[in-house]
């Protein structure tokens, strides 16, 4: 039996796993190494952070973004937008040099045993450990708006599951709304020569401006930081300091999350996208060639295909590697998502989570690359801590560092 199984090899998976590695636990890594970058982004998308701001983390710091970049010759510099693909190959990278060997098998359920947990992969094989890190990124939490539900697949599709749009070459396609991923899906639509439009509540656009030089006088500076999350003292808040943010009130955090760093479009989309803003799409239905949609603020349209760019929702119940009995006796936050400890550990002894699935618990940051460094040190911590424990598994759910509050066991979506 392993001391450690993690689950998923995007960021989070690979950065937790050279934690682990690096503190002699024996473990395994399932999961396609960055597949999310690798398998469900066109190619000429670009990153939105800032390539300073996008490092895996080992705990010897020797594995950065940079210092792969500068190793081909190509250093990466700050306001230069990095292609997803090269930063796909940095995660390679990452993998082949801080992580043992990845095994690319798809993990379908994850059950609890005395001792630990067995994890069945889809070849029908088993793992066994006494803990898990569940890393699985955000692609399970893919959001469709409830007036597009109703469709058939072959008429409505989420951003994230197109690794090429070239299916939609000559077609009519509307996507739905006004973050990064929208302007972005839909500036390479359009330059492919697919007739797009992108529909969004907001009657204003948010825009991301064009990054201040890395070098400016102190006093600009120091009246607003560079950060890994965009320039600013709050920003710095978010992306620094994720331990302090989870020890805000649980009605506070609740509230950043919704208003945090919401959806905006990169500098570099501004001039290569046409919008709709305030329009909302109120009720879809199937119609000969395609979708009627009716809109609040415009017209009624008809097109071929939505792609509905609304982000994700990360929840217990879209925990879906996690067997339901494991699942639901999770505790859960106001909002849906599993409630974590201090060290990431879940309210089930020995059950971790890394990712966008606690951004909930520690802020915006988990939303990012960025917060692999804070995640990984503190989830290994918590997992050697389990792992001396006295405490048995499969008993009353109860953090390694305390007592939950704020949260419901067992409830929630």
């Amino acid at each position: 039996m392993e001391d450690l199984l993690v689950v998923g090899a995007g960021p989070y998976g690979l950065s937790v796993a050279a934690h682990a590695a690096a503190a002699g636990l024996s473990l395994r890594v399932l999961g396609r190494p960055m597949a999310t970058w690798r398998d469900h982004m066109p190619a000429g998308m670009f990153l939105k952070s800032e390539p300073w701001a996008s490092d895996l983390s080992d705990p010897a710091g020797r594995r950065r973004l940079g210092a792969y970049r500068a190793a081909l010759g190509t250093p990466a510099r700050h306001g230069e937008p990095l292609p997803v693909r090269a930063f796909a190959d940095y995660g390679l990278w990452f993998a082949r040099h801080a992580v043992p060997a990845v095994e690319e098998r798809t993990v379908t359920r994850v059950d609890a045993r005395p001792g630990g947990f067995t994890a069945t992969t889809g070849d029908g094989g088993t793992v066994t450990a006494r803990t898990v890190a569940l890393a699985v990124g955000v692609l399970p939490f893919a959001e469709i708006p409830a007036a597009l539900r109703a469709l058939p697949a072959d008429l409505v599709s989420h951003s994230g599951a197109h690794g090429t749009l070239d299916r939609f070459r000559g077609r009519d396609v509307t996507v739905i709304g006004g973050g990064q991923a929208a302007l972005e899906t839909a500036a390479l639509l359009a330059e492919q020569g697919t007739r797009v439009r992108v529909l969004t509540r907001a009657g204003h656009p948010d825009w991301n401006d064009v990054p201040p030089p890395w070098r400016r006088p102190w006093w600009r500076a120091a009246r607003a930081p560079h950060t890994a999350l965009g320039c600013g003292w709050r920003n710095w808040f978010y992306a620094e300091r994720p331990g302090l943010f989870r020890r805000l009130p649980s009605a506070a955090r609740t509230r950043i999350m919704a208003s945090a760093l919401g959806p905006a479009g990169a500098w570099w989309l501004r001039e290569r996208v046409e919008m709709r803003p305030g329009q909302e799409v109120t009720a879809a239905r199937a119609v000969p060639g395609g979708v009627r949609l009716e809109v609040r603020g415009g017209s009624p349209l008809e097109t071929e295909h939505v792609i509905a760019a609304t982000g994700f929702r990360p929840t217990r119940a879209r925990l879906g590697p996690l067997a339901p009995a494991l699942r639901h006796a999770l505790a859960a936050l106001p909002d849906g998502s599993p409630a974590v400890g201090r060290y990431f550990e879940s309210s089930y002894p020995g059950l971790f989570l890394a990712g966008p699935v606690t951004a909930s618990a520690f802020g915006p940051a988990m939303r990012f690359v960025h917060g692999t460094g804070f995640t990984a040190p503190a989830l290994v911590h918590g997992v050697r801590r389990r792992l001396r424990s006295r405490t048995p598994y499969g008993g009353v759910p109860a953090p390694a560092d305390g007592t939950w509050r704020n949260v419901t066991a067992g409830t929630g979506p």
